[in-house]
């Protein structure tokens, strides 16, 4: 008898039909270019859904927040962006740093953005059509080169939306130091405070812009004078010690041909140091002045207000700890104060100035 010979059944993959091991004529080559080409047209012709806070904006608006990030604690961003929230705004933060802390504690670490990464988000921005907002909130910057790339884009936010409200916190130092390099002074003196819509510096911060020693309220008042003759028509120093006692002067001039309409605040103290504080005064009075355009001293009320219920919470809260609130900084308890933040009681009432 004789022997036939059987050929071998192809080797096929446990997971693959036996025609994939077979030979493959070319028109499943071409059907399958065919398939690759059908969906990536698919793809493109897809309707991108909307970005709902541009598309259905909210009634207050959309904020580009553009500011220092600690991981743990609530200073710069992590101060400003859930009080705005909570006010009902969509915030866009962009973090200038990011810190494992505040530079309070004995260490910190992280990184520090240069001005080619942040005008890099810009542009990712941009390309997607996202740069549609109403307010821009900037507060600590680190170096020249960073700040000159935020009037850059204070440039192209106001190429998209020309009523464009940019609330600047020229972050400097406090109490006679320096938190920044020198040369950042004359950047804000020649560049920033004169496209700037509301100003929000201390009483350090407000003589280092003008050069004016502030000793008395009129010092004050004069100083308001000299940032609105260089642009902004809303300016609040935050906090100034003036005669032992601590205010808020703000100031806003509702028309160059007329004077501005001039009030303080007079700030209760408390015993103890705070960080994130004129972060968040910062957030608030954009939150309120958003609300009552037409009356600062209203927002400042408010925000005032807000501010000292939520630092009240937080020195009671250390001392139920047990901890002395007057031995150090303390982390403001910024969550657990959410209903001060969005409804607060005015308890610290403007005084104008005649």
């Amino acid at each position: 008898m004789t022997a036939v010979a059987v050929p071998s059944p192809p080797l096929l993959h446990p997971t693959c039909p036996s025609w994939w091991s077979s030979p493959r004529p070319s028109f499943f080559f071409f059907f399958l270019r065919e398939e690759r080409w059908l969906l990536r047209r698919r793809r493109t012709a897809m309707a991108r859904p909307p970005v709902l806070s541009v598309a259905l904006p909210s009634d207050t608006g959309r904020v580009l927040s553009i500011q220092s990030h600690t991981v743990q604690g609530y200073v710069g961003n992590k101060s400003a962006v859930f009080p705005l929230q909570l006010l009902g705004f969509d915030v866009d933060p962009i973090n200038s740093v990011q810190f494992s802390n505040h530079t309070g504690y004995p260490t910190f670490r992280g990184q520090v953005l240069n001005g080619s990464q942040l005008w890099d988000l810009i542009e990712g921005l941009a390309e997607n059509d996202l740069l549609h907002y109403t307010h821009l909130l900037t507060g600590y910057i680190g170096s020249v080169s960073f700040l000159t790339t935020v009037l850059q884009v204070v440039d192209k936010l106001r190429s998209v939306n020309p009523d464009l409200v940019y609330v600047c916190d020229p972050v400097l130092g406090d109490e006679g130091k320096l938190y920044v390099p020198q040369d950042l002074i004359s950047v804000y003196q020649q560049k920033v405070v004169p496209v700037a819509t509301m100003l929000t510096p201390n009483q350090f911060e407000v003589e280092l812009l003008t050069g004016l020693r502030i000793t008395c309220e009129e010092d004050g008042l004069k100083a308001c004078n000299t940032l609105h003759s260089a642009g902004p028509r809303k300016v609040v120093i935050t906090s100034a010690l003036i005669e032992d006692k601590l205010l808020l002067i703000g100031s806003h001039e509702k028309a160059k041909e007329q004077p501005p309409e001039q009030f303080k605040i007079e700030i209760p103290k408390i015993p103890a140091y705070f960080t994130g504080t004129g972060d968040l005064t910062t957030a608030l009075l954009l939150g309120w002045s958003n609300k009552y355009p037409d009356n600062l001293e209203r927002a400042a009320e408010l925000a005032v207000s807000s501010l000292q219920a939520l630092l009240r919470r937080t020195v009671e809260d250390y001392k139920r700890a047990g901890f002395d609130p007057s031995t150090s900084s303390l982390e403001i308890r910024l969550i657990q104060s959410q209903d001060e933040i969005r409804s607060p009681q005015i308890t610290c009432k403007a005084v104008k100035y005649s």
